[in-house]
């Protein structure tokens, strides 16, 4: 799968820093996607994807305090790929997310292109962080 295969997915950005969300929100136009948010906070990221298709989403792992657990329960019930963008790497993760893919921040396009690539295509494990 290629960036080709990215154009006019749904991406759900869970966010709290502003800066960060708007560079993501800029990969995400460059690779064709369709921003679904950004949500700032659980209850507004649960709002959204009860109401909004989403395809594939990139979830911070700590907003304002708060994890984003109850956030990856729901996109995973749903059957919706995701991965975390942290800069607390994976070792931060919780046991039953750690085969999930992490992005460490600060992170390039080419990272978030590839590793949205893999969830498309259901590889959510990253070999090596």
């Amino acid at each position: 799968m290629s960036r080709r295969e990215l154009s006019n997915r749904k991406v759900l950005v869970v966010e709290d820093e502003m800066m960060i969300a708007m560079l993501i929100e800029d990969m995400l136009e460059e690779f064709g996607c369709n921003l679904v948010g950004p949500a700032t906070n659980v209850p507004r990221a649960l709002e959204l994807i009860g109401k909004e298709q989403v395809d594939v989403a990139v979830l911070d792992l700590n907003l304002d305090g708060h994890d984003t657990y109850a956030i990856a329960d729901a996109l995973r019930q749903k059957d919706v790929p995701f991965i975390f963008a942290t800069g607390y790497g994976s070792a931060g993760l919780r046991k039953d997310y750690a085969d999930r893919r992490v992005l460490q921040k600060p992170f390039q396009a080419k990272d978030l292109e590839a590793a949205l690539v893999d969830a498309v295509a259901g590889s959510h494990v990253i070999a090596g962080d």
